[in-house]
């Protein structure tokens, strides 16, 4: 990121490796970051109403100084969320920016997405990592093999989650390893690249839903995406 961006809600295609790309726009712009206590950084593994309401909470207090800066990093975030943290969005305190990096922008309610500013692709990587799964090795792999690649995505934590994040950030990677031979392979099946697109989109479009269920999504876009 080249310069500070203007307005109170930033958008931000990517994951935590680009805090620290805030954080030096923030320095370029004359702003303390180091032990600056109205700097808030915060990586979610889940964000949910709870998260949702709390930051509404903490956006209401006064800032120390001019102003307060909130960097969250979202691999995941409810739907319930968005519409709360909407709330906070439409009507933010004058002294606080927000700064919200998730993997798939594409995936929040496009209510969200209209009330902040998208940050231009270029002043970031593009390349995702979140997943720990090769997108193009996937594509390359045949569905028994892709099935086991994803046994790592539907693991459940201690909290008996599993990490939506990750797998968002997945379906985020396998989505732009797709279209660099999007056309080519249009041309040669153009029935299995579209039942593989529709599969994903499905699957990410669900993915953070509560009870959703994730593994017959992911498992229906390892057999019906198109071997490469």
């Amino acid at each position: 990121m080249r310069r500070q961006p203007v307005g109170n809600a930033h958008l931000i295609a990517g994951g935590p490796e680009h805090v620290e790309t805030v954080l030096e726009m923030l320095k370029n712009d004359g702003i303390s970051v180091r032990g600056n206590p109205d700097i808030y950084v915060r990586t979610y593994r889940h964000f949910g109403i709870d998260e949702a309401r709390e930051m509404r909470e903490r956006a209401a207090a006064r800032p120390l100084g001019p102003r307060r800066y909130f960097i969250l990093v979202c691999p995941s975030m409810t739907s319930e969320a968005q519409n709360a943290l909407l709330k906070t969005i439409e009507e933010p305190p004058v002294e606080a920016a927000f700064y919200i990096i998730t993997p798939a922008p594409q995936t929040l309610l496009p209510t969200l997405r209209s009330r902040m500013q998208i940050a231009d692709a270029s002043d970031y990587t593009t390349e995702a990592s979140g997943s720990g799964i090769d997108a193009r090795e996937f594509l390359a792999a045949a569905p028994p093999k892709r099935l086991d690649m994803l046994k790592p995505l539907l693991q459940k934590g201690e909290d008996e989650r599993r990490d939506s994040g990750a797998i968002v950030s997945f379906l985020s990677e396998l989505e732009v390893a797709l279209s660099g031979d999007f056309r080519k392979k249009m041309r040669e099946d153009m029935p299995a690249m579209k039942q593989g697109i529709e599969a994903l989109y499905r699957a990410r479009a669900y993915a953070m839903d509560k009870g959703a269920l994730v593994k017959p999504l992911l498992e229906q876009v390892a057999l019906l995406c198109p071997q490469m």
